[in-house]
C-alpha cells in the first residue's frame, strides 16, 4: 500500500461526492438518454457529464486548491499537491444498456500516486472504498480478497471477449486465458470491487486512462491485493493503461507471466 496515509478530510470529500453522483446517475437510469459519441468513438450521455460538473463544483468549494483530472472535462492544477481523478460513469456502454454493471469512480492522488478511491454502483447501492493506511470497506465493512495463488483455479474478467485479439498482446492473452480456471467478460470497474470484496481473482485490462484505473488502486490495495502494471510497476498518473489486478502477489507473477512471458 502506498506509504501515505490518506487524510480524513479527503475520505469525508470522496464519500460526499459518491452520494452527490449517485440521485444523478439513478436519475437517468434506463431513460431515453441522448448518446454522443467521443473523438474516439466512445459513447457519452448527459448523465456522465451532469456526475462530473456536479463533482468538480464540489471539490472546488471544498479544495479550491485541489487539481482535478476528470474524463468528460479534462484537467485543471494537475500540478497540485492533491489531484482528484474522477469518471463519472465508467462502463458507459453499460450505463446505455440498462446493466447496473457501471460505477462512479472517485480517486485523489498525491504525488501523482493514488491514495484514496471509491468504486460507487448507484443503483445497487454498493460502494468500494479504499484509502492509504485504512483497509478498504464494503458498505463500511472491511473487506479482503481471497487467497488464490494458482491461474487453474482463479476466476478473471476481461472487458470482452478476446478484447485484445488485435493487438500485440493477442498471444499472451490466449495463453491467460487457457490457463485459467474461470473467464467471465465486462463489468469495468465493477469486476475490481468484486475482487475486492474476494469473488474474482485476477482483472486484466488495456488502454485505460487515469480515471479508469487510480479510484482502483487504493481498493485493491487496502483488501491485500496487488494492481500493478504489465511491467509490474506501480500505477501512478502517467502509467500506460495496461493494468493486472490479481488477488496474491503469486497470482500477479503467474498472469504477468502467461501474458508477457
Amino acid at each position: 500500500m502506498n506509504d501515505r496515509a490518506c487524510p480524513r478530510e479527503w475520505i469525508d470529500l470522496a464519500e460526499r461526492l459518491a452520494e452527490i453522483a449517485r440521485p444523478i446517475a439513478k436519475r437517468y437510469f434506463r431513460t431515453a438518454v441522448d448518446i454522443f459519441y467521443k473523438a474516439d468513438a466512445s459513447p457519452v450521455t448527459v448523465a456522465d457529464c451532469a456526475i462530473e460538473t456536479a463533482l468538480r463544483e464540489e471539490i472546488e468549494r471544498v479544495f479550491p486548491k485541489h487539481g482535478i483530472l476528470g474524463e468528460e472535462h479534462g484537467g485543471t492544477r494537475l500540478d497540485a499537491e492533491a489531484v482528484w481523478v474522477l469518471d463519472p460513469i465508467d462502463g458507459t456502454k453499460a450505463f446505455i444498456a440498462g446493466m447496473p454493471t457501471f460505477g462512479t469512480l472517485i480517486a485523489c492522488c498525491a504525488g501523482d500516486r493514488p491514495v484514496l478511491g471509491v468504486i460507487d454502483q448507484p443503483i445497487q447501492e454498493e460502494r468500494w472504498l479504499g484509502a492509504a493506511g485504512r483497509p478498504s470497506l464494503y458498505n463500511g465493512t472491511a473487506i479482503r480478497v481471497r487467497g488464490t495463488e494458482a491461474l487453474e483455479r482463479s476466476v478473471l474478467y476481461v472487458p470482452a471477449p478476446d478484447p485484445f485479439e488485435r493487438s500485440d498482446d493477442a498471444d499472451g492473452f490466449r495463453r491467460l486465458k487457457d490457463a485459467v480456471g474461470l473467464i467471465r467478460y465486462g463489468a469495468d470497474c465493477y469486476a475490481h470491487g468484486l475482487l475486492a470484496s474476494g469473488h474474482v481473482d485476477l482483472v486484466v485490462e488495456s488502454g485505460l486512462r487515469p480515471y479508469d484505473y487510480c479510484a482502483l488502486v487504493p481498493v485493491i490495495d487496502g483488501a491485500g491485493g496487488v494492481i500493478l502494471d504489465w511491467d509490474g510497476n506501480p500505477l501512478t498518473l502517467r502509467s500506460d493503461g495496461r493494468t493486472i489486478s490479481a488477488a496474491t502477489p503469486a497470482l500477479f507473477g503467474a498472469a504477468r507471466t502467461a501474458l508477457v512471458g
